[in-house]
């Protein structure tokens, strides 16, 4: 097995040496540079599996390089190593692409942490074929969260209750470097203030009355992995502090310790709250907001993902009931009824309907669907299916119309594949 190669950028002489010697006992091969035109000559000749880079270099900053790789060198992950208590330049370093920071003065168990992850990004597996969509929102989704799994920025994914918020969460986890670690998920609304502290960050034996045994917190058993902090917007103001330094320091003090602990976490976060409204209301820290949202993720809607609905529908029922099926006029219903409770809400739709429901054939009857309006695509008043169909032809009509009759350019306009496409163009009779 070939050995590793880093590319270390550093006018320092000390600094080198330290990251070299460093390298050197985790069996990674080492090249040097000085400037940004040396690591800029290097990364054309050899093929790098990390590049750790100063910000201040004599001839330009470490953020022009890691914007630079992100087209030049986009499969070498870099780390910056920033001035001590720097968060504003760390996370403008994450959000141009890095894949970490690194604070002076070096914590060598913190470097070996980072390389050690880095060199295991490019044989993270894959697994986003999990979640199920063939609409554009969903493509772009599956893209970024394949883009930011490489990273290890805060991730604060954002969406209506019910979108899967956790799952994508899940992937981000499951297709990076940590995938081998633990992914500890946690409802931040579910733990009583009182012993937030305690479950975050663990605690000593005899530092409360009911504390008969050391415990681990949270943090430390995602050792190595990821911590989601599913509905983050529900943290207390006081535990949001805390949160912060631990995000920023990279350590914690169990509660009755008298030394804090370094732990190697990445942090994933969600909610289906307005964060940028609660800050601007006070209820949620502007500080704490800036380090999480270091990049976000959007779950769109199940209302804003077409014929996607039919897709998972039939999914959902194969797992249910194999032999269950929709009528046409159930798969007309589900297009056009808005799921405010989206997802999840269809879930219990089915599960309810395929229990209750006396043929394998499934009814709009069978769905109890809430009296909710219709999504925004459908037409309302006459037979519910015609009216539907009406509004779907002259759609397809007006896209191909735009694209001088171009399938796979109408397909692209419309939000389909082209093979739903072509299924709607036959289906309804389009000449």
């Amino acid at each position: 097995m070939n050995q590793p190669l880093a590319l270390v950028i550093d006018d320092e002489p000390d600094i080198c040496e330290l990251l070299k010697l460093t390298l050197g006992r985790m069996d990674v091969r080492t090249e040097s540079a000085a400037d940004v035109a040396g690591a800029k000559a290097l990364l054309g000749k050899h093929d790098f599996d990390i590049c750790l880079t100063d910000m201040r270099l004599p001839d330009g900053d470490g953020l022009e390089l890691v914007e630079w790789m992100q087209s030049n060198a986009p499969g070498v992950p870099v780390a910056v190593i920033t001035a001590h208590g720097n968060v504003e330049t760390a996370v403008h370093a994450l959000k141009l692409g890095a894949f970490d920071f690194i604070s002076k003065p070096l914590d060598l168990g913190n470097l070996r942490n980072i390389i050690e992850n880095a060199l295991r990004i490019n044989t993270a597996i894959q697994q986003d074929s999990k979640l199920l969509g063939e609409s554009s929102r969903m493509h772009e989704l599956r893209e970024m969260i394949d883009r930011v799994a490489r990273s290890q920025a805060p991730v604060h994914i954002s969406g209506e209750s019910g979108t899967g918020k956790e799952l994508v969460a899940r992937l981000v986890h499951d297709s990076g470097p940590r995938a081998e670690g633990p992914f500890v998920p946690v409802n931040c609304g579910a733990i009583p203030a009182e012993l937030m502290e305690s479950e975050f960050f663990g605690h000593r034996k005899g530092s409360f009355t009911g504390a008969v045994n050391d415990k681990a917190g949270l943090l430390q058993c995602a050792q190595n992995g990821t911590l989601f902090l599913d509905e983050i917007a529900d943290l207390p103001l006081a535990m949001q502090v805390k949160l912060l330094r631990v995000i920023q320091e990279k350590k914690v003090r169990p509660v009755g310790a008298s030394r804090e602990e370094t732990v190697d976490v990445r942090i994933l976060s969600a909610t289906h709250r307005n964060l940028s409204a609660m800050v601007a209301a006070g209820e949620f820290r502007e500080d704490l907001y800036y380090r999480i949202n270091v990049i976000e993720l959007n779950v769109p809607a199940l209302r804003e993902r077409g014929d996607d609905v039919l897709l998972l529908a039939e999914h959902i029922l194969r797992k249910l009931n194999g032999a269950a099926s929709l009528h046409e006029d159930t798969r007309n219903a589900l297009l056009t009824y808005a799921f405010p409770g989206n997802v999840r809400e269809l879930e219990n739709m089915l599960e309810r309907a395929v229990t209750l429901c006396t043929t394998e054939l499934i009814t709009p009857t069978d769905l109890h669907m809430r009296d909710t309006p219709a999504a925004p695509s459908a037409a309302t008043g006459g037979k519910l299916g015609e009216q539907v169909e009406d509004v779907q032809r002259q759609a397809i009509v007006e896209a191909l119309e735009k694209t001088r009759y171009n399938k796979t350019a109408a397909a692209k306009l419309l939000g389909l594949s082209f093979r739903q496409l072509r299924y709607r163009i036959k289906k309804l009779g389009i000449d």
